[in-house]
């Protein structure tokens, strides 16, 4: 009787129903499309942001300490000659977090002697570098990824692959302007150590202080600065998640922590914990996070999942007052019946039972179509926003399951509240 009951409810008020069902399936669609590209954004967002340059810098800890003393910016001059050794840079992907590095780079530099008897700054580094790891895998970094941004205005890229890379250089724009460099031309560059020949393969625009340097291979320059098998720092482009108090506790200190704390601080992707593990496999490093950029991804990943969680916050209340005036409705149009009911010995929980099952199986029809629907949604939003795909997160359907149950329940608290007022005499005499 009681599913007869409810079947008949479905095929008399069937645009009712359907417009319930729909005003739930919209609500679910929003929500299930916000929580999966919340809990999918962070490394797009990261993976977006590394476009924009290295997060960590990597230098012997006698230049820190110096830089530190003297309160000078990471890379400034310096005139320690402390190094880091070349042979240990593919040990920054054995670390722990070693599948969030996204690419990293090796620098080195000297003052060099141009033909004309100027100096300028040349810079070692790798462009398009591939390497074998220890972990048996193999790698391609350097600064073409690293420094995405590089406009480059005449030729192109320096291509270590080549066997002419290895007497190749790329030239700053404002160099080039005040010597009259092209591509193609021979720049001839010497120190105390010895002297190279470089072909000029391309001109390009960073828009800052490497506008006025050579940019070169880094056996080029260990060669001219008698530091072969050495490096002076590293730029690493990580994935990372926003500092918390337990982060930067531990950048201060992580001696400080206890051991449940170091624990957790360690096994999370925090740019100070990354920091800390690259440390423990460069000797004699110190490895510190670029601020300006960590804070800003930070701040943006914050913002974001803020923006998500509101979006769904305010669909989710609009679902809500949507349900609360069509099961109103609902009830209203079948006062009479359901005071029929009362009348002939129905209680009130029995008869807010029929109703609230009534709408509960809506929910469900309506939260499973909102589902996919939702799933939709967020790929149009990950191929528009990322162009990328958003990876279906099996965490979001439980969670969307007790939303839309709770949101249901919220909507239909109006209408219970109606019923259990209601009095069959007033009701079966129309009033």
């Amino acid at each position: 009787m009681f599913f007869r009951m409810i079947w008949g409810a479905f095929t008399r008020q069937k645009k009712k129903m359907l417009m319930i069902s729909l005003t739930i399936a919209l609500g679910a669609s929003l929500a299930t499309a916000m929580l999966n590209v919340m809990l999918d954004v962070g490394d797009k967002i990261n993976q977006e942001l590394k476009t924009y340059g290295a997060n960590i810098t990597v230098v012997p800890k006698e230049t820190a300490a110096l830089n530190n003393l003297y309160e000078l910016e990471d890379g400034s001059d310096s005139t320690t000659k402390a190094y880091l050794l070349e042979s240990e840079l593919g040990q920054i992907k054995t670390i722990f977090w070693a599948f969030n590095i996204v690419d990293f780079a090796p620098f080195i530099d000297t003052q060099v002697t141009l033909a004309d008897g100027s100096t300028a700054k040349m810079v070692g580094t790798w462009f398009n570098h591939h390497m074998d790891l220890p972990t048996g895998e193999s790698l391609d970094a350097g600064v073409q990824s690293l420094r995405s941004w590089w406009d480059i205005t005449s030729g192109a890229w320096l291509n270590e692959q080549n066997e002419s890379g290895e007497n190749a250089c790329m030239v700053g724009v404002q160099l080039a302007k005040l010597h009259g460099y092209k591509v193609g031309d021979t720049l001839s560059a010497s120190t105390q150590y010895g002297k190279k020949d470089l072909n000029i393969v391309g001109i390009f625009d960073a828009g800052g202080e490497e506008d006025d340097q050579i940019y070169t291979t880094l056996h080029t320059v260990q060669d001219l600065c008698d530091a072969k098998g050495y490096v002076s720092s590293i730029e690493v482009s990580a994935l990372t998640t926003p500092d918390n108090e337990l982060a930067a506790k531990a950048a201060k200190d992580p001696n400080s922590l206890t051991i449940a704390q170091y624990e957790l601080w360690y096994c999370t992707a925090y740019v100070s914990s990354i920091s800390y593990q690259i440390q423990e496999v460069i000797t004699d490093s110190a490895a510190s996070p670029v601020r300006q950029v960590a804070e800003s991804e930070g701040a943006i990943m914050e913002k974001t999942e803020l923006l998500m969680v509101l979006i769904t916050i305010l669909s989710l209340i609009g679902s809500a007052l949507g349900i609360t005036n069509l099961v109103t409705a609902s009830v209203m149009e079948r006062s009479q019946e359901l005071g029929l009911m009362k009348a002939i010995g129905a209680t009130d929980n029995s008869v807010t039972i029929l109703i609230l099952t009534e709408v509960m199986i809506t929910a469900v029809i309506g939260g499973v179509i909102g589902y996919f629907m939702g799933f939709g949604f967020a790929q149009i939003i990950g191929h528009t926003v990322f162009n990328s795909a958003i990876e279906m997160k099996t965490m979001v359907i439980p969670l969307v399951a007790v939303l839309v149950a709770l949101v249901t329940l919220v909507g239909s608290i109006p209408a219970i509240n109606m019923l259990l007022r209601l009095r069959p005499a007033e009701v079966l005499h129309g009033r």
